[in-house]
């Protein structure tokens, strides 16, 4: 039976299209792109071409629409004055700290937009339910104004209790802003927000998706910021959400919040303005921004803000460099570790060089496909060296150590998400008595985990190998 020539003609120019497909991406897929993504972006559209360029074309591109950027220019100037008015305390840190970091110092200074400033007091609020109370109680005494950005503010106990304090807050007289990421908070706005609004609470959702918003970028494009600002004095910022502990079915979220009372306050406080302006609200005349710093303690601290909003993927270069400037002991705390080439590189040469590094993580993780593809870089950081500590419990906390001199800790994973494309916030810490701190609270996690043995590992099955492989391929969309 000859076939139909129109059947013929579509499948030729349907076959013609596949090509053209991959060839076009040839020349796109790898610009400002790692090598490894560019091959497993052009891997996946070789395969299933028009598939691969829908993904793509939703998920491939770290992008922002012109008037994001515009938005984003607008808010620049808030930057520069605030950065302006913190000259008086601005503190040479790359003359504080051992010579082998003087140059990742430096780097940081030059990345961030914010200067190394003295005179802060920061605490370390290591329990969950401290953590939130602290910050509820900080609400019930303010008097002027309470900014909060968070990637999650739910619509559970946590959320209400968060939530009742706010609103009693408008009640007295002073002015309460939320900023919440569309899709991180996503359940609150079908009910929690309208209360928050009816109660006079100005609600912020950041960086909402849509194909008919104008301001929309690729779908998981997000602020995973985690700020609070109480009368421009005390502010909160680290990895806990404004959520139960028990979020996660089966497991209890551990975290770390770091208080801060000082200059860093100011830093942080502009970084949450600006996210505000970014979505095209007015700019907030709040006189607390720019007075005059006061020194509430003696740590130099510094707020390094990143995400497609700024130039540079600001904290990995600023952890790569001190990794390798570190002269003794690494330790290395997160949920989730995908990382790229240049950072795997950085711990295992740190390791092989004699340096102790400590990669603490989760046994179980909340996510399974990541877990996957995490464990799938074991093995290499097993053969050089670097110890993993396997903790018992779900440890959502993100803080690192370098050698006794610096710590740094914040929203941040160590995943290429995180470096290249979430809106993040982290603080380095100059203080070795505050490193101290932060030191204890590892070696308790440590204390609590399960040291991976090589050769055990080693022995794991196949099929775990397997399904560790087909989830490395897809870091570049984890």
């Amino acid at each position: 039976m000859p076939l139909d020539p129109q059947l013929t003609w579509a499948g030729a120019l349907y076959v013609a299209s596949e090509w053209v497909i991959r060839i076009a991406m040839l020349f796109y897929v790898p610009q400002k792109r790692t090598p490894a993504a560019a091959r497993t972006w052009l891997l996946f559209i070789f395969l299933v071409p028009w598939a691969g360029l829908a993904f793509y074309a939703l998920v491939g591109r770290i992008y922002l629409p012109k008037r994001r950027l515009r938005l984003a220019a607008r808010a620049q100037p808030l930057v520069a004055e605030m950065r302006a008015s913190l000259a008086p305390v601005s503190f040479d840190a790359a003359a504080a700290v051992p010579p082998n970091f003087a140059g990742a110092v430096r780097l940081a200074d030059a990345v961030s937009v914010f200067p190394v400033c003295g005179g802060n007091r920061l605490e370390l609020l290591a329990d969950y339910e401290q953590g939130i109370g602290r910050l509820v109680d900080d609400i019930r005494a303010a008097q002027r104004s309470i900014h909060l950005l968070y990637y999650i503010f739910a619509d559970d106990e946590v959320g209400r209790a968060v939530g009742q304090a706010l609103a009693a807050a408008v009640q007295r007289g002073v002015s309460v802003r939320l900023l919440m990421d569309s899709m991180g908070s996503r359940p609150s706005f079908r009910r929690l927000v309208p209360e928050l609004r009816a109660q006079g609470i100005e609600v912020v959702e950041l960086l909402r998706p849509g194909l008919f918003n104008r301001n929309s970028a690729r779908f998981d494009l997000r602020n995973h910021r985690k700020i609070a600002v109480i009368d421009g004095r005390i502010g909160y910022t680290g990895s806990q959400n404004i959520v139960s502990a028990h979020a996660n079915a089966g497991l209890t979220n551990e975290e770390l919040v770091v208080r801060c009372e000082g200059p860093v306050v100011q830093q942080l406080h502009a970084v949450l303005l600006a996210d505000r302006m970014f979505e095209g609200c007015p700019p907030v005349g709040d006189a607390t921004l720019f007075a005059p710093p006061v020194s509430a303690g003696p740590s130099p601290a510094q707020v390094v803000p990143t995400g497609p909003g700024y130039l540079e993927p600001d904290i990995e270069q600023v952890m790569v460099s001190l990794i390798y400037g570190a002269a003794r002991r690494i330790v290395l705390v997160s949920p989730y570790f995908i990382p790229d080439t240049v950072f795997l590189r950085a711990i295992r040469l740190a390791a092989r060089r004699g340096v102790e590094v400590n990669l603490v993580v989760s046994r179980r993780s909340n996510k399974r496909v990541v877990q996957f593809a995490q464990e799938s870089f074991y093995d290499e950081l097993l053969d050089a060296g670097v110890r993993i500590h396997l903790y018992r419990g779900f440890l959502h906390a993100k803080h690192h150590t370098f050698d006794d001199d610096i710590a740094l800790a914040g929203s941040s994973n160590l995943d290429i998400r995180s470096f290249a494309l979430n809106q993040e916030v982290s603080v380095l810490v100059y203080d070795r008595s505050v490193v101290a701190d932060f030191l204890r609270l590892q070696e308790r996690y440590m204390a609590g985990s399960d040291l991976l043995d090589a050769h055990d590992w080693r022995q794991r099955p196949q099929w775990r190998r397997l399904l560790q492989n087909v989830s490395r391929l897809t870091d570049s969309f984890l």
